[in-house]
């Protein structure tokens, strides 16, 4: 744990994307009809939570980022969620595949309903490459804080397990596609969902781990 803090410090330090040395989530705003905004207190309560828990200094509130806008360039942490249809340009998928590979990270939750949308986009932005699982003992479930069942399941649905899928790049993880869990809905107000707090408790660890993981990678 002390290497872990020892080296966010560093990487803090020498993020040129990020000189005040702050960690914020920039959030996609996406055509399509989907509902990209759901779950508006998630990330404000993410953030909150890893400010109080962790020694990574956040913003206090997400930002709203266009794929191609000057912003986006200068998001090394996305996220994308909703329920719905997820619609990008050609030069849309372009740009963020770019983005991904020269080093950015995107963090994916189906908010139930997305799914069929989100892997039609990633067969076009990868089509070479395979959406995996990432299984219980990997990394990511223990960094920070222990999930050895793996992915947490926070919002039942259709009772399907939750699954984390990814696609790495040269052995590193560029997408995070959290399925059939529902973190967003975890993260959010305890009054939005009425979900227990122990699940809003184990919601907001794997988030904070999600986000120590893609930093050290």
């Amino acid at each position: 744990m002390i290497f872990l803090i020892l080296l966010l410090n560093l990487l803090f330090s020498d993020n040129d994307s990020n000189k005040s040395g702050v960690f914020s989530i920039s959030r996609i705003q996406y055509g399509g009809g989907g509902d990209w905004y759901s779950d508006k207190s998630s990330i404000p309560n993410l953030l909150k939570f890893i400010s109080e828990n962790t020694d990574i200094i956040t913003a206090d509130d997400q930002q709203v980022v266009k794929i191609g806008d000057n912003n986006f360039f200068s998001s090394n942490y996305l996220y994308m969620t909703g329920h719905g249809n997820i619609k990008l340009t050609d030069e849309e998928i372009i740009i963020l595949r770019e983005h991904l590979i020269g080093g950015a990270f995107l963090h994916a939750d189906d908010n139930y309903g997305m799914d069929k949308s989100f892997r039609e986009l990633l067969s076009k932005m990868f089509p070479e490459k395979e959406l995996i699982e990432i299984p219980p003992n990997h990394e990511l479930f223990n960094i920070y804080f222990e999930f050895p069942n793996g992915l947490p399941k926070i919002h039942e649905h259709d009772n399907k397990r939750a699954q984390a899928l990814g696609i790495f790049h040269n052995e590193k993880l560029i997408i995070l596609y959290t399925y059939e869990s529902d973190l967003g809905d975890g993260w959010e107000d305890p009054k939005v969902h009425n979900n227990p707090e122990d699940l809003r408790q184990k919601a907001l660890k794997m988030g904070a781990n999600i986000v120590t993981y893609s930093l050290v990678q």
